[in-house]
């Protein structure tokens, strides 16, 4: 039931960003003294609409995104006579980018703002929680740990056996009896299998250290492997703890905190769209048969049914995440310079505009508008490519998808 709940949930939250998406377009465009003709979100044969003053409100039958008809935003479009002085292709260049603008801006907002409720709700994830073992803070040994599902520590006082042998927040624990320890858990590790007193190596400000640190025994709940249930066992324990995965923050602090982790996400999302394809082979390799790479895009389909897992386990926290970074992607991928997409139609009104430049340094007339009809070639071919792309996703998303949870 809760699964059901979160695909349905997810779904909304993706057809409410298209929405918007087509809304801030819209919006801009009326601001401007354009004329939208229609908005609707869907495609296909009608469900219903409605006019409010020249504009058509509507919903189709095909989720598959949606649509805003503003007059003349081609010159091949045909004008009524009343539509000719506000045709969005005669209009001022900035006009026209801000237009096109409206709705990339328009996914950036929301992801930003559910950023925000993340970072005041939940706290934000420490994206900068380094790899190896750096010693986020220092606390006693708690002596016992309670059951499920949270596994509370005991309470305890004093000092634990790391800060009584000099080991300072920030130091990075490099090394345990001489072994190397690349990371925190492999430094647990190794704590875990001691006992008495132990040499510990740290890195402090470039400098290596080795101090001796008196391990200490404490009842804890272990798992031999990951599908495995967890067990009570003694096992060493010094009082260090690792930095944070999620940084808390107050609705004040929350504003620069949500600024910062959205431009992490923005270069992240660009990353993830430049791998895009290459990431075909390995979805065409999950949908022969070969394993899932988790790193590969997921459809509208995919997000959902994640959307829904993620619900399932409670982790309201991640679903928020998700959907924000869903917009990013919108917002990003519409900015790519193809036709379609809104990136396609700003290079086209630039290119006019540079075009025209350099005709009045010559002192010649503006230039026409583009001609859209020699272009169609191009954008038939990226829609097909696209449309590919997006069938083998869903396609993955069905016969393999990506688990989250075991």
């Amino acid at each position: 039931m809760v699964f059901a709940l979160g695909v349905l949930l997810f779904a909304l939250g993706i057809a409410l960003s298209i929405a918007l998406h087509e809304a801030g377009h819209m919006w801009v465009a009326q601001a401007t003294g354009m004329k939208v003709r229609r908005y609707f979100i869907g495609f296909g044969p009608k469900i219903f609409s409605f006019r409010r003053g020249e504009t058509e409100y509507g919903l189709k039958a095909l989720p598959l995104g949606g649509f805003c008809d503003i007059a003349g935003m081609t010159a091949i479009d045909e004008l009524a006579p009343d539509e000719e002085d506000r045709a969005m292709y005669k209009k001022a260049t900035w006009r026209r980018l801000v237009v096109m603008s409206g709705g990339i801006a328009m996914n950036f907002l929301l992801g930003l703002v559910l950023i925000y409720g993340l970072a005041v709700g939940w706290g934000l994830p420490n994206l900068d929680r380094p790899e190896t073992a750096v010693v986020g803070s220092l606390a006693c040994v708690s002596p016992t740990q309670g059951p499920g599902p949270d596994f509370a520590l005991s309470e305890c006082s004093g000092t634990g056996p790391a800060e009584q042998a000099g080991i300072r927040a920030g130091d990075t624990i490099v090394a345990v009896d001489g072994a190397e320890a690349d990371t925190f858990a492999e430094v647990a590790e190794k704590t875990r299998n001691s006992s008495g007193p132990h040499d510990f190596t740290v890195d402090r400000d470039g400098e290596r250290l080795t101090l001796t640190v008196p391990v200490e025994q404490a009842e804890r709940w272990v798992q031999d492997t990951p599908d495995s249930e967890p067990r009570m066992d003694t096992v060493g324990a010094i009082g260090i703890v690792a930095p944070p995965n999620v940084v808390e923050h107050s609705a004040l602090s929350a504003v620069p905190a949500s600024f910062g982790f959205a431009g992490d996400m923005f270069t992240m999302t660009v990353e993830r769209l430049i791998q895009m394809p290459e990431k075909a082979v390995d979805l065409w390799q999950a949908v022969t048969g070969g394993e899932r790479d988790p790193e590969t895009p997921v459809s509208v389909y995919g997000a959902s049914v994640l959307g829904g897992e993620i619900a399932e386990q409670g982790i309201w926290e991640a679903f928020v995440l998700l959907l924000a970074s869903l917009n990013f992607f919108l917002a990003i991928f519409n900015l790519l310079p193809l036709l379609p997409l809104d990136g396609g139609h700003m290079a086209v009104t630039v290119y006019e505009h540079i075009r025209n430049w350099f005709r009045k340094l010559k002192g010649l007339p503006r230039g026409a508008p583009v001609d859209y009809m020699k272009l169609l070639p191009v954008t038939y071919v990226f829609i097909v490519i696209g449309g590919a792309y997006m069938l083998l996703t869903l396609t993955a998303d069905i016969v393999n998808p990506i688990k989250l949870f075991p």
